[in-house]
């Protein structure tokens, strides 16, 4: 007898094991049902085999089914929609680490900022993103902090959720401004706390720092824009090269196909990392509908008035520093960090080997190390929660 002319008797035999909870009156009838089931002829226990049979491959049509439709969808989203699996991604690793997204606003101005626990003893930390990136750059280095630490991440002006206007002064000292308004807006500086900010986030701390000195206590930089070098090198050279050949189009930071981001993944990043095609393309689909407003914004930093601010101002900075460079950024030269550390007399300089302009992305856990040490030895706060 093979498997399937077996399954009937079993089934059958299973049927008369299970002890029903239901009263007396339904026990009797399931007990005759059964017994008249058994008298019936061969052939019509044979055609309800077959249907039961049939019910059974419906049941894991059906189950296989229900699991193929996600896969499906997922493959679909994998290959068509890319951006989007960008976007789950980060909305998955914002619940998983507890970052909450709010809006405020000031005046008819929107601000967009994701958060985590509350101002307590400890400074709360405000962290600044780079030049086209937004909050959830964030999250990596946000994975290996503290829980008990009240985190601050806002898009800065004209990024991602924050507004955009055609009006706004996108010039550092005009983000600077903004950035104190959402500051206040949230009564951040009700207590100093400590302003983080990377490249052209790095350039607005920087500036905030030394313009709102009550509002900070302890200041971080990783690579920061706006220093003047005394020699350029070869990006700023090719930068220069661009702009007096008014080939705009072609700046390496606002890539436009899957190909210039993948150069400018390697232009930014020591390690080389293998992106597949599809992830390529949703990452230049993310960016290409805001690519006209990171040209603009691309014009006003470099421009005479804001491309040295963190350099005339660095002066003005008292508060204790620390300045985060890895040493192989192709973008900005790793001799900033010695520029900073001559004019500010608080500083303490962290540089990172075998790591490109990305240090947030590239080390994250160090540079999670690094923020949580400096505090500790800045603010005198126990460091029971040291990093592995």
């Amino acid at each position: 007898m093979n498997q399937s002319e077996s399954f009937m008797p079993r089934l059958l035999r299973s049927i008369e094991r299970v002890s029903f909870s239901a009263p007396a009156e339904a026990s009797n009838v399931a007990k005759e049902s059964l017994c008249s089931l058994k008298s019936k002829s061969p052939a019509v226990s044979a055609t309800l085999k077959a249907r039961m049979d049939l019910d059974v491959v419906n049941m894991f049509v059906i189950a296989g089914g229900t699991l193929a439709i996600p896969i499906l969808a997922f493959v679909a989203s994998f290959l068509l929609w890319p951006s989007a699996l960008i976007r789950i991604y980060y909305w998955y690793w914002r619940r998983t680490l507890g970052m909450q997204v709010r809006y405020v606003r000031h005046e008819d101005y929107q601000f967009c900022y994701s958060f985590r626990g509350r101002p307590g003893h400890r400074p709360s930390i405000l962290m600044l993103h780079g030049f086209s990136a937004h909050k959830d750059m964030w999250l990596s280095v946000v994975k290996f902090l503290p829980k008990n630490l009240h985190l601050v991440c806002v898009d800065m002006p004209g990024h991602e959720g924050t507004t955009r206007s055609s009006l706004d002064d996108l010039s550092i000292d005009g983000q600077v401004k903004r950035v104190h308004q959402f500051v206040e807006r949230l009564k951040l500086n009700k207590k100093p706390f400590h302003l983080i900010g990377t490249s052209m986030g790095g350039h607005v701390a920087g500036v905030y720092a030394a313009y709102y000195p009550s509002d900070v206590c302890s200041l971080c930089l990783v690579c920061p824009a706006g220093l003047q070098y005394s020699t350029d090198n070869q990006f700023v050279q090719r930068l220069k090269e661009l702009q007096d050949s008014a080939a705009i189009q072609k700046i390496p930071l606002i890539p436009s196909t899957p190909e210039e981001m993948s150069e400018m993944l390697q232009l930014c990043s020591y390690v080389r990392f293998k992106v597949p095609q599809q992830i390529l393309q949703g990452l230049v689909d993310v960016r290409i509908p805001h690519n006209s407003f990171y040209r603009k914004l691309f014009l006003e930093i470099v421009s005479e008035k804001s491309r040295y601010s963190l350099h005339q101002n660095m002066d003005k900075i008292k508060v204790p520093t620390q300045i985060i460079w890895g040493k192989q950024d192709q973008v900005l030269d790793v001799s900033g960090a010695e520029i900073l550390a001559k004019s500010i007399a608080n500083c303490q300089v962290e540089l990172l080997e075998n790591c490109g302009h990305s240090v947030v992305m590239e080390r994250p856990r160090k540079t999670a190390k690094l923020i949580v040490d400096f505090l500790a030895s800045v603010h005198n706060t126990d460091n029971d929660k040291k990093l592995n």
